[in-house]
């Protein structure tokens, strides 16, 4: 009778994000923005699998101020813990592993700050008669290439900033 033997799937923490808020133009009087996310909880990683490990997780705009105001906005992502763009990694004490953060479904663009061939992404609210604006959510795709077989079995995690600049 033939043996099936199953590689160790690797336990992969929630990539989390710390929010900031970053002013430019716009006087505190007039508008005030907020972002909040949630993680990209990759689930469990098979090291021998061919295909890529994917999940999403969000991020969220908020703006109150002055009626009818347009705020222009930007959300840029760090590079977490590698500070690279190219080279994001989850890592599990000394061990790590390739993944990256896309702001598409195709996974083609990097998330980032606009440098080292990354993109951020922007958007606007108008404030409504009561100077409030509906939340816009904004998916972060996030992907684990497959095949890292150098991998072993722990909990992985990375921090990125997300930085909200609005004017």
């Amino acid at each position: 009778m033939p043996c099936l033997s199953l590689a160790p799937r690797l336990a992969l923490a929630a990539l989390s994000f710390s929010a900031g808020a970053a002013q430019a133009l716009c006087l505190p009087a007039a508008c005030n923005c907020t972002v909040a996310t949630t993680s990209v909880a990759f689930g469990s990683y098979n090291p021998l699998a061919f295909g890529n490990t994917d999940s999403t997780g969000s991020v969220k705009v908020s703006c109150g101020g002055v009626a009818g105001l347009l705020i222009p906005f930007n959300i840029a992502l760090s590079a977490g813990s590698s500070a690279s763009y190219a080279g994001r990694r989850l890592r599990s004490g000394g061990n790590s592993l390739a993944y990256n953060l896309y702001t598409d479904a195709s996974y083609a663009t990097l998330w980032g700050d606009g440098s080292s061939a990354t993109q951020v992404v922007s958007s606007s609210v108008t404030l409504d008669v009561l100077g409030l604006s509906p939340a816009q959510s904004f998916v972060v795709y996030g992907r684990i290439p497959g095949r890292q077989t150098a991998a072993v079995p722990g909990s992985y995690s990375d921090t990125i900033s997300v930085t909200l600049t609005y004017y």
